[in-house]
């Protein structure tokens, strides 16, 4: 019998409807339920691709005695975290904060008050590696709170009390300028990894964030240093098992330094992320290695991501069944040399093997390797090599494929617009931006009412029932702002300028601060608030690059007020921790760049038009923006009072309250995008 998750839109809640545990989704009636039997809330958190929290599912909460204990003394409340991240982060505190570390699936024992005095992570069935089993855990509370009520309660309140007092330590006085971002870029280096790329040891995630910040700051200062962090570290991800060479796209991270083995998961964010990446490191340097990636990565979230409404699909499951119907992870993805002779044949088979780096022992586990492109030795011929390909990715067709999460995140969907629409202009693939265009038009469609309130996600054209965070409105604001620019289209940044609207008036605190849930958001025990980046830009980052690009296309004093305030944070922290506030310190760099507001006017058809515009489109100033259209069109404030040079088409730039002269040669406007 199903329980009460069945009419929940998360795919993660629905994996859990047919459990024997009686679940509750995250609600004021779940509370209600455990006051009125006088028991406390059992709160497990988890996402559908995360791969130990499927092993808990199948070993707990599918085990009927486990269910039965969990039923009779717990009410207990399933969260998706990517549904639900107020309430992920709020707890996830709690429990890094009393253990020292965190993970899901996250285990939190709760009052009725939502207070929680009990944590942990992964439980297993029995005692093993010093960890108690989910059922001693189980008995364990249930006889604390029948025996030692007072004491649990004591416990409660002081967490609550100690996460309400840990106001945010802000500290920046003004805004971050030349000297934190030189400071920032020292710190980068001392944590580089110079033999492998990237910042670190293992588990080595992809850095996308710290990459855009190195990529703006060679284009503001000429720093060879900062382009070759970037540049290397983006090719030892590109050659390494961490991206598929058969179907492109980024999985999650390296268990390894050496981007080797992966957690084989594939996430919307991180590809849209590292698109976007790709694409600028392309605009650095001209790399072939950078533009394939870049296409491939936006060809494979349009492929295996999209779904029939036109949004795009969270994440692939790291798991799927291996030829034996096992349930393992990477069984999609990996090869062993008898696998590749099946398909190939044993020449072809044997080049393959050499040039993938598969091996008799294997790379992964059983024997069987990641695919990866081994550094050294140019690839002695390039046709055959594509039909190799071509035959193994035909084969691993016919596999098991991995599940997917089908719902659609605001955020999520705004950090693929922007990179589609970009990685579209850049590399004349208009179907890419259509893509882009299409899932911009299902969030103003699905995710967003009439008083442009957003919802966070929507699986299947409806809308689910949890209200917007703060990233959901700053990053799908930065997918507008990018559409804008690259279609024309004025009405995105119309939208875009709805949202932010709701950021200014409430997601702000005092002093410039940002909160991630709304002043009427439902309140948790603690209101959250964090502006270190993470998988994903933090909505305070995030919101500080849109608004300061709004503003830069507005000449919105408020906007640019509030994006300022909001980088303080980036000044304190930037110099101290670079790698988790990355994307802050990008959207610093185009503060200090400006950022350059470029407008380009001409008839739509017109030659001269199109170069100046493609020539606008290729700068690599940092958060530089785009107004194309005719002379006092009114699409853009920035083609306000722009008339014609000459009867021809022109490019009008400017920064920091100061226009150059207007030109009318690409060549010319090229130089003064690099002064």
């Amino acid at each position: 019998m199903a329980n009460r998750l069945a009419h929940e839109t998360s795919p993660y809640l629905l994996q859990h409807a047919d459990n024997p545990v009686d679940w509750w989704p995250w609600s004021a009636e779940a509370f209600e339920e455990a006051r009125r039997r006088g028991v406390p809330v059992l709160l497990s958190v988890g996402y559908s691709s995360c791969h130990w929290c499927h092993v808990m599912a199948h070993e707990s909460f599918e085990d009927d005695a486990t269910a039965a204990l969990v039923n009779e003394h717990f009410v207990a409340v399933k969260v998706d975290r990517e549904e639900r991240p107020d309430v992920d982060a709020v707890y996830m505190e709690a429990v890094q904060a009393a253990t020292g570390q965190g993970g899901w699936p996250m285990t939190v024992f709760l009052t009725p008050d939502a207070a929680p005095f009990y944590f942990g992570t992964y439980f297993p069935p029995e005692p093993r590696h010093g960890m108690p089993s989910f059922s001693d855990v189980l008995e364990g509370v249930r006889d604390a709170w029948a025996d030692r009520r007072d004491e649990v309660g004591e416990v409660a309140d002081r967490i609550v009390k100690d996460l309400a007092g840990r106001s945010l330590a802000y500290g920046g006085d003004g805004v971050p300028g030349q000297e934190e971002l030189a400071q920032a870029l020292l710190g980068l280096v001392r944590e580089y990894d110079a033999t492998r790329g990237g910042f670190g040891g293992a588990p080595k995630f992809p850095p996308s964030m710290a990459l855009e910040f190195l990529l703006r700051h060679h284009a503001r200062t000429g720093s060879e240093g900062a382009l070759q962090m970037a540049a290397d570290t983006c090719e030892a991800m590109a050659r390494g098992g961490i991206y598929d060479q058969l179907g492109g796209g980024f999985a999650r991270y390296a268990v390894d330094r050496a981007w080797v083995v992966p957690h084989f998961e594939k996430m919307l964010y991180d590809n849209a992320l590292l698109c976007r990446v790709y694409a600028h490191l392309w605009k650095a340097t001209g790399s072939d290695l950078a533009r394939r990636v870049a296409l491939e990565t936006a060809d494979f979230m349009v492929r295996e991501l999209r779904t029939p409404e036109g949004g795009f699909a969270s994440a692939l499951d790291a798991d799927s069944d291996d030829s034996t119907g096992r349930h393992v992870e990477g069984a999609y993805y990996v090869w062993t040399p008898e696998q590749l002779a099946a398909v190939l044949g044993e020449e072809d088979a044997a080049l393959a093997a050499a040039h993938y780096g598969v091996t008799e022992d294997g790379t992964f586990e059983h024997g069987s390797s990641v695919l990866q492109l081994p550094q050294g030795g140019g690839v002695a011929d390039a046709d055959r090599i594509a039909s190799i390909a071509a035959r193994l990715l035909a084969a691993r067709e016919e596999r098991e494929r991995p599940g997917r999460d089908d719902k659609v995140v605001a955020a999520w969907n705004g950090l693929a617009i922007a990179a589609l629409a970009e990685t579209g202009a850049l590399f004349d693939r208009p179907d890419l931006v259509e893509r882009a265009t299409e899932a911009a038009d299902l969030l103003v469609r699905v995710h967003m009412d009439e008083t442009a309130r957003l919802t966070r996600t929507s699986k299947d054209g409806r809308a689910g029932t949890n209200a917007g965070v703060l990233e959901d409105y700053a990053d799908v604001a930065e997918g507008f702002l990018a559409l804008a620019s690259v279609t024309g289209e004025g009405a995105w940044l119309e939208f875009a300028g709805f949202l932010l609207d709701i950021v200014l008036d409430r997601f702000t605190g005092e002093g410039g601060a940002l909160y991630d849930t709304a002043h009427d958001a439902e309140a948790l025990i603690r209101r959250p608030q964090d502006p270190t980046d993470n998988a994903t830009p933090s909505g305070w980052t995030a919101a500080a690059g849109a608004l300061l690009s709004y503003a830069a296309h507005t000449g919105s004093e408020a906007h640019r007020a509030a994006a300022e305030g909001a980088l303080g944070v980036v000044k304190a922290l930037g110099p101290r921790a670079p790698r988790f506030i990355g994307w802050g310190l990008a959207v610093a760099e185009a503060l200090v760049d400006g950022p350059r507001e470029i407008a380009v006017v001409g008839a739509p058809g017109d030659e001269t038009f199109r170069e100046l515009r493609r020539t606008a489109l290729l700068s690599a100033a940092p958060g530089a923006v785009l107004a194309a259209g005719t002379p006092d069109s009114e699409e853009f404030p920035l083609l306000k009072d722009r008339p014609l040079v000459a009867g021809g088409a022109a490019a009008y730039v400017c920064r920091h309250f100061v226009c150059e002269a207007p030109v009318t040669d690409p060549a010319a406007l090229g130089e003064q995008l690099l002064g």
